[in-house]
């Protein structure tokens, strides 16, 4: 363990001469890799090895080389050692090449089922961090490179990575707003609702296995929720007159704060699983929407326009006790509490366009824009992690998903869907 940390810290060399000059176990602390001073890390993810035929390159060997690196991508914490510099081989000199770390993969497909075997190899000290071995069948390779790409996450960062989470989100891409999920690549897209009409606003329960949305086929705003693992099993959880909108969840899955319009004003609402009230949170002060529960369930951001525009806000839950955020920018709209709770999220309008900004869920705490550029930059969600910020960039080409990490980098966008996508939603599992 300790060669690997120390290993690990050189590539920090900007943070080298704080280090004492021996680290042990119990006093290993991990570094923020996303943070503005670290370099990527340089890794080489060449060709899969056919157990059966090892002096053959196979394009299945490509498949699952690329699947793997491209999940590691993901993370944004990796560069990617171009594979014509080596030929696509194992056997590279990769020091030469710069190469911090190395995966190196074989399998043996026999009928339907397919075993791997991957490796993680440390290039400066020649070691192997750690190994891996999978079986199943040929469905669920891609479930196998996931799992090893959160392992090696994991070892390197301290950190769970996220290569198993899912993104919700509307598409327009049948003539209709629909809800769909897909995976982080974008390989493996569903189509959850099929309702014909306007869905908006996709919201996961914590444990990711449930779904919840509003759709308006029924000619109201009503609140649905729908099993993942069951496509088929969907029940309305609130159909009262008006809103039903946007649900935060607490950690626990067991309540849930919501817009309803019930009594003519948009107002938010503590609710039980059921679907019963519980509790009215806001009376007429405005309108009130957007919630984000923080993740001790202690605190709540939503977004009022009691001030005259658009704001975000903050409300002590046991109390009731509501206080503004946000005093920048024109509008600010769409919070979302960061998993590690040291802040949050939201769209704000400034000279004419949304951008994506954090700001510390605090009195008097200063935003920090974290996209630029032109168009609309909406619907901020974070990544299980806390690293990245999805969102929806609207501009003169429509509408499509991107990903940015919390310091402003590696911004991009992810799928190549077609038609507009709109509401994304990252799940909270890992």
């Amino acid at each position: 363990m300790q060669p690997l940390i120390t290993r690990f810290f050189l590539f920090f060399f900007l943070l080298l001469a704080l280090l004492p000059h021996s680290l042990q176990a119990q006093d290993i602390v991990y570094l923020d890799i996303t943070s503005p001073e670290a370099r990527k890390i340089n890794i080489a993810v060449p060709w899969f090895i056919n157990k059966g035929q090892p002096e053959q390159l196979q394009p299945f060997g490509r498949e699952l080389a690329k699947t793997l690196s491209d999940t590691l991508i993901f993370h944004g914490i990796f560069a990617l050692i171009d594979e014509e510099k080596y030929g696509r081989r194992q056997d590279a000199d990769w020091k030469s090449l710069g190469a911090d770390f190395v995966m190196l993969g074989s399998y043996n497909v026999s009928g339907s089922g397919i075993q791997l075997e991957l490796r993680l190899l440390d290039v400066a000290g020649g070691d192997m961090l750690m190994g891996k071995r999978y079986n199943g069948i040929r469905e669920q390779q891609q479930d196998m490179l996931f799992k090893f790409s959160d392992a090696v996450i994991l070892e390197l960062t301290g950190n769970p990575g996220i290569s198993s989470s899912q993104i919700a989100f509307v598409s327009d891409r049948s003539g209709h707003k629909e809800v769909y999920l897909t995976d982080i690549l974008g390989r493996e897209e569903r189509q959850v609702t099929r309702h014909k009409n306007l869905a908006v606003s996709p919201r996961f329960v914590p444990g990711g296995r449930f779904l919840t949305y509003t759709s308006y086929h029924a000619g109201n705003q009503n609140l649905y929720i729908t099993d993942l693992q069951q496509s088929q099993t969907t029940r309305p959880l609130s159909r009262r007159k008006g809103m039903n909108l946007a649900p935060a969840w607490s950690s626990d899955g067991d309540k849930m704060i919501l817009t309803l319009s019930k009594d003519g004003n948009p107002d938010l609402f503590l609710m039980n699983r059921k679907g019963e009230v519980l509790k009215q949170l806001t009376s007429r002060s405005g309108i009130n929407v957007s919630p984000s529960y923080s993740p001790d369930n202690k605190m709540l951001a939503f977004v009022s326009d009691r001030s005259g525009r658009p704001q975000v806000y903050l409300m002590e839950l046991n109390s009731g006790k509501a206080q503004r955020l946000t005093f920048k920018g024109s509008e600010n709209a769409e919070p979302c509490w960061s998993p590690q709770g040291d802040l949050i999220a939201y769209s704000s309008l400034i000279d004419g366009s949304y951008q994506i900004f954090t700001i510390a869920p605090e009195p008097g705490a200063t935003p920090n824009q974290v996209t630029n550029g032109p168009g609309h930059h909406e619907s901020p969600s974070w990544s299980p992690d806390g690293k990245q910020i999805l969102f929806s960039l609207r501009n003169g080409q429509g509408q499509k998903i991107h990903a940015i990490l919390k310091n402003g980098s590696n911004q991009r966008q992810l799928f190549n869907f077609p038609g507009n996508q709109t509401y994304p939603r990252w799940s909270n599992i890992q």
